[in-house]
């Protein structure tokens, strides 16, 4: 059937619902490194405007360090532009496997494989160990790309409700009858900026004779004593049988992901994983670059200590001002808002003041839980978070949310 009239006016009245909500993603381009403070096109074409930028995954400040850049110079002038390949064919490079081993030994693991992205690891990793004599029990708000991950799986798909332990165990208790039981979490929640307890988890796991994997994205390189990750905070190292994790935030913030674990489980996954098995290999910059970052984070924690001085100053700063933000102690701050269409007019408000922040709602969010996620960087310095605190407060009184409950806000906007 070709694409017809008919066709194309059904997507272009879709499209025309979602503008008239005033809630349609606008697309933005940053004409700039990524780093504390970027030039910004918004709406695409219009004059660029140097900003803060408050929402990036840019946590310890490595996107543009300059060992980096000159680290990923080095893998484009020796190894290549790109692989041209996937990993077991012509795909693999001697600096390839010095990452994954870097990586073990970062993450304190017994062996690890790359991947293209943490989303693919997240989409071959269930399907390449599981069938359907095992169950998974996910925490209800882990990342989307695990629960692609999860539909892609013969497996029996089960949740929790979010970090509760007394649930988890029911559902351990429920399926004990299971082959495999692998109970499924983030370290440090995308959205919300908790941790998960991943002690008490452990525990569990032990007790009920089940796996743990963990997705750290959100966690590698900056939390923990050493920012080895969430299971170092939680003094569970060794203890984790499935780790992963990306190199697009923390680790260098470009891309690249990988599965670590139990050594089994990473072979399992050279033999079976489908993006591994069929997507080109990590390019030789990025790989190069990785190498680097994890020389740099294995030195000295000087950087995730900033990051966390920074985090605390923000969180105080915000709750002082009269927001609502989302409790906890990593460097995602949400301000919660409650209504979609208020956190795309603050996020607008704020890029007016010099302020680079995005509203989040649902999908991306539940209904009712919009909000403007920040995220912190060691390379913020204090006369960035400053401004961007008088910004918050400014456009906050714009809107009348200062030192009100979540119900008042809720009845002044809607959900």
């Amino acid at each position: 059937m070709s694409y017809s009239e008919d066709v194309r006016n059904i997507f272009t009245a879709e499209l025309d619902n979602i503008r008239e909500t005033g809630i349609f993603k606008e697309e933005r381009a940053i004409c700039a490194p990524q780093d504390s403070e970027i030039e910004v096109e918004f709406p695409i074409g219009s004059e660029q405007k140097r900003v803060i930028n408050m929402c990036a995954n840019n946590y310890l400040g490595l996107s543009s360090h300059p060992d980096v850049i000159k680290a990923a110079h080095k893998g484009l002038d020796h190894r290549g532009y790109g692989m041209s390949s996937v990993r077991f064919i012509c795909g693999t490079q001697d600096i390839h496997k010095t990452l994954e081993e870097k990586l073990t030994e970062f993450l304190g693991t017994e062996d690890t494989i790359l991947f293209p992205s943490c989303m693919d690891a997240n989409a071959g990793v269930f399907e390449a160990l599981l069938s359907e004599e095992d169950v998974m029990i996910a925490d209800r708000l882990v990342h989307a790309s695990i629960v692609d991950g999860m539909r892609l799986c013969s497996a029996q798909r089960d949740t929790y409700k979010h970090s509760d332990m007394g649930h988890l165990e029911k559902k351990l208790e429920l399926h004990k009858d299971k082959r495999l039981r692998v109970i499924i979490t983030d370290g440090s929640f995308s959205m919300d900026g908790d941790l998960a307890k991943l002690d008490k988890i452990v525990e569990l796991a032990e007790k009920y004779n089940s796996m743990v994997f963990l997705d750290d994205s959100h966690a590698s390189g900056f939390i923990g004593k050493t920012g080895r990750g969430t299971h170092e905070h939680f003094n569970v190292l060794g203890k984790i049988d499935i780790i992963t994790t990306t190199l697009g935030k923390a680790l260098g913030g470009a891309s690249g992901g990988c599965v670590s674990g139990r050594k089994e489980i990473v072979e399992m996954c050279r033999q079976k994983a489908r993006p591994y098995l069929f997507s080109n290999t990590v390019a030789p910059v990025i790989v190069e670059g990785a190498l680097e970052v994890l020389n740099l984070v294995s030195k000295t924690t000087e950087r995730r200590d900033k990051l966390e001085k920074n985090t605390e100053f923000w969180r105080k700063g915000l709750t002082e001002a009269g927001l609502i933000i989302k409790e906890g102690e990593t460097p995602i701050v949400p301000v919660m808002l409650f209504n979609a269409k208020l956190s795309q007019d603050f996020a607008k408000d704020l890029y007016t003041e010099g302020i680079y922040a995005i509203g989040f709602f649902f999908p991306v969010v539940p209904k009712g839980q919009a909000r403007i996620r920040t995220q912190l960087s060691a390379a913020h310095e204090m006369h960035h978070l400053e401004k961007a605190l008088d910004a918050f407060t400014k456009v906050g009184k714009k809107y009348d949310i200062l030192n009100r409950t979540k119900q008042e806000i809720i009845d002044k906007y809607g959900m």
